[in-house]
C-alpha cells in the first residue's frame, strides 16, 4: 500500500509517495527522520536508521524516484544526472531499491545544497 510523505529541505516542502515494498515499509516505520543532505550530481542522499538488503535492485532509475542504497544505508532522491550517468540516464553509484516517487517536479531539489537539513515525515 502506498504511503504519502513530506520531504522538507530549506524552504521546500515536497510531497512524495512510498511504494508497497518491504524496504519502503521499513522506511515509513522509521519516520520522522532528520539528517544532513549530501549531493552527488542531481541526487540528494543521506543516512537513515534502516538496515535493509537490496530489493529488486535498479542500476538506472527514473526522474523523481526515491531509492534506498544499502551500502550506505541511505535514502536517495533522484532529480537528474549523477557523475555515474551515461548520456541522459540517471544512474546511482550502485544498485538501489526503488521505494517511492516524488509528486510534482523533482527539479526543485536543485535548490538544496549539501549540508542542508532535510526532514522526511509521514503526511497527516
Amino acid at each position: 500500500m502506498a504511503q504519502e510523505i513530506r520531504i522538507i529541505a530549506g524552504g521546500l516542502e515536497v510531497v512524495a509517495t512510498l511504494n508497497g515494498s518491504e524496504t519502503a515499509k521499513a522506511v515509513a516505520a522509521a519516520l520522522p527522520i532528520t539528517a544532513s543532505a549530501n549531493t552527488w550530481g542531481d541526487e540528494i542522499y543521506f543516512g537513515i536508521p534502516v538496515d535493509a538488503s537490496l530489493e529488486d535492485g535498479r542500476e538506472v532509475v527514473d526522474l523523481g524516484d526515491l531509492g534506498y542504497w544499502p551500502p550506505g544505508r541511505a535514502f536517495c532522491i533522484f532529480f537528474g544526472r549523477t557523475p555515474a550517468s551515461r548520456g541522459d540516464e540517471i544512474r546511482p553509484a550502485s544498485a538501489v531499491t526503488i521505494i517511492g516517487k516524488v509528486t510534482g517536479d523533482p527539479a526543485v531539489f536543485k535548490q538544496v545544497s549539501s549540508g542542508a537539513q532535510i526532514t522526511i515525515e509521514l503526511s497527516e
